[in-house]
């Protein structure tokens, strides 16, 4: 395997352990149990890695989002329960599946009546833009506690995409106990980095940088959508 392959590699083994959610979503909601999906998922997984499918993936066709999707539909197409479930993603495990189960809930609140009658590439699409915009906070997140500001974040991070009266700073301020002033440019400079960071994100899916605008703007429709 050469440098290239071995990149291209080690990248798609990152997407996968980042963006395992909407895959495994989109196969519950293709009506396997959470069990078998859980299986196909890491079977997926093994099978993109064994065909070096980020390296090979042709990026003109359409974003890694919409690439992996059309994938894991022909995937599911030839799937077979038995036969896969016995490998289980041919010994090769992403997701540490007890960790997940631990997981605190998602920063972002989706409407169950969404997500109950979402078709199955809805609901991918709204899992990828939740995966994508909590990266982004949770890279945010660690940041802030890094600079022993994780009280900043706690209080902030709520706020990161909306616009508030002035009124909504006077009561940020008293609960970070610092003057309006100081809590607006705060608050400022966290949505400017969030930004960026969301931004960055996004990046690593798409192949060419003028994508990654519409790309935003396409995920945050999907988390309107949810939101409803």
């Amino acid at each position: 395997m050469n440098p290239d392959e071995q990149a291209a590699q080690k990248a798609l083994a990152e997407l996968c352990h980042t963006y395992w959610r909407p895959i495994f979503f989109f196969i519950c909601r293709r009506g396997y149990s959470a069990e078998a999906a859980q299986d196909l998922t890491q079977d997926f997984f093994a099978m993109m890695l064994r065909q070096n499918w980020l390296q090979h993936a042709d990026r003109k066709r359409g974003r890694f989002r919409s690439l992996l999707q059309r994938s894991l539909e022909r995937f599911l197409q030839d799937a077979r329960d038995k036969t896969r479930a016995s490998r289980r993603g041919g010994g090769v495990e992403f997701v540490a599946w007890d960790d997940w189960m631990a997981e605190s809930p998602s920063h972002l609140m989706i409407a169950r009546s969404t997500l109950d009658k979402a078709v199955p590439e809805q609901l991918f699409d709204l899992r990828w833009a939740a995966t994508v915009v909590e990266q982004a906070l949770r890279q945010l997140s660690d940041e802030c506690e890094a600079k022993g500001a994780r009280r900043l974040f706690e209080v902030l991070s709520g706020h990161l995409t909306a616009r508030h009266p002035a009124t909504a700073y006077a009561t940020l301020a008293a609960e970070l106990a610092v003057p309006e002033a100081t809590v607006k440019k705060q608050l400022h400079n966290l949505r400017l980095r969030y930004r960026w960071l969301l931004r960055r994100e996004v990046a690593r899916t798409v192949s060419d940088p003028t994508e990654i605008d519409d790309e935003i703007r396409y995920l945050c429709a999907a988390l309107a959508a949810g939101s409803e």
